[in-house]
Order: structure tokens, then sequence, then C-alpha cells
């Protein structure tokens, strides 16, 4: 039985939202405040891309937000080519401004959903990929996406994904968002609880950790791993 998502915000409503929270996006330091570990999966995703990936010349940030990634990743590795993917205009200028100061390389912007990306074969050897496939919607969208990032990484290449999770196990769904839930009142109580749960619950469509490295698999990546995983948020990827 397919799943009914006619109910989920569409692309221009998301887009709606970040083209308005640009602000938010540009700290370096903390990365999202409702994303458990922010700091931590960024460090662990550039740092397993450099060392996956030492020589690497060419990265691919997709829904890169205000540049967050790529800036630490050109701290690991300096002066990428970095091609920066968002559905937001405002996120990506915010993007482009902030890592043309910090490499040398050529910075490229691409505002399109990454559904419909046209990406070339085997030209990168670093994706980025931060709380951004949770807006993914089907199986057939999810797979359509990985195959895409398979076939653009060079061989050696790797993909690293931090992002809102699911699970398999139903009662730990429900455990999980709990923890979250006191976690997001003990930063701004009742009201920022159910506000950040309502948004959820409009905007995304996490998958498991199980479903994503089996479909990686299933493309072909040779390798994943899990680096880290804290209740509803992991940081994981793969090698090509």
């Amino acid at each position: 039985m397919k799943t009914d998502y006619s109910s989920k915000a569409t692309n221009e409503e998301i887009k709606e939202r970040f083209d308005n929270d640009v602000e938010r996006f540009s700290n370096l330091n903390t990365g999202q405040q409702t994303t458990l570990d922010a700091p931590l999966t960024m460090e662990l995703c550039t740092d397993a891309a450099k060392h996956v990936v030492p020589n690497a010349k060419e990265l691919l940030d997709i829904g890169c937000g205000a540049g967050n990634y790529t800036l630490k990743m050109l701290t690991k590795i300096p002066n990428l080519n970095c091609t920066l993917n968002d559905l937001s205009l405002p996120m990506l200028e915010r993007a482009k401004e902030r890592i043309s100061t910090q490499t040398s390389g050529t910075v490229t912007t691409i505002q399109l959903d990454m559904k419909e990306l046209d990406l070339p074969a085997e030209k990168y050897d670093i994706i980025l990929a931060a709380a951004t496939l949770h807006h993914l919607r089907t199986d057939e969208d999810w797979e359509l996406v990985f195959t895409k990032f398979y076939k653009s990484l060079k061989p050696g290449g790797c993909l690293w994904i931090s992002d809102l999770i699911t699970h398999d196990t139903e009662p730990l769904n429900t455990l999980f968002q709990k923890k979250y839930g006191n976690y997001l009142e003990s930063l701004g109580g009742p009201e920022y609880r159910q506000k950040v749960f309502d948004y959820i619950e409009y905007e995304d469509t996490p998958r498991s950790i199980n479903f994503q490295l089996n479909l990686m698999q299933k493309v072909g990546f040779k390798d994943t791993e899990v680096l880290h995983k804290n209740l509803c948020f992991a940081a994981f990827g793969g090698v090509k």
C-alpha cells in the first residue's frame, strides 16, 4: 500500500521557510539547536571524508544551507572546488559569500530540488548531505537520489549524511520521540517542543539508518558505516 504524502509540505513551502531563516543556519559553532550533537556530527562527517579521500579536489554539498558543512570541510582539506545545492536562493547566496573567502577553488551554486539534479558522472570526491534527505518522500525518490549520488562520485569517493532518522522498531520511535521531546522542552518549554514536532510532522519524512544503508548498498556503495547516533539523529555514509 502506498503512503499518502499529500498532507506534507510542498517544496515551495519548505523553500519559503528556509528563505526566511538564513541567519539561524549561519552559525558554524552551534549548528542547528534542534539537532542533537550537530557540532559533533559535522566534525565526524568532515573528518571521515578527509581520511577516506585525503587528496580530494571536488566537493558537493547537498542541501547546503548557509554553508556550514563546506566551511568545516575546508578546514580539513583546503581549496576544494565546491558545488553547493539548495532549494533556497538566499541560503545559496549566503553560502557562496561565506565559502568564496575560504577557498581558492571554484564555487558553483545550483538552486534545485535534489531529485532534479543532473550530476556529472564520477566528478566528486566527497558528497555531504546534512539535514536535508529527510525531505524526500517516496521509496522511488530515495533510490533516485542515492543513485545520482553514487554515479557522480569518483571511485573511492564518499558520501556522508547527518540527519533526522526514524526507527524500524516502533517502540523505539515512541521512546526516542519522548526523549527528544524532553530535550526540546529543556531548550524552550512545552510550546517550543510542540512547535518543532509540528514542523517535523508537516515537513519531514525521515527513514531509518537500516533503510538508508541498505539502499546505499543496493545502488552500489562498497562500504557503509555509522559514525554516530543519538536518539533520532545520526551520522553515517559510505564509500564507492
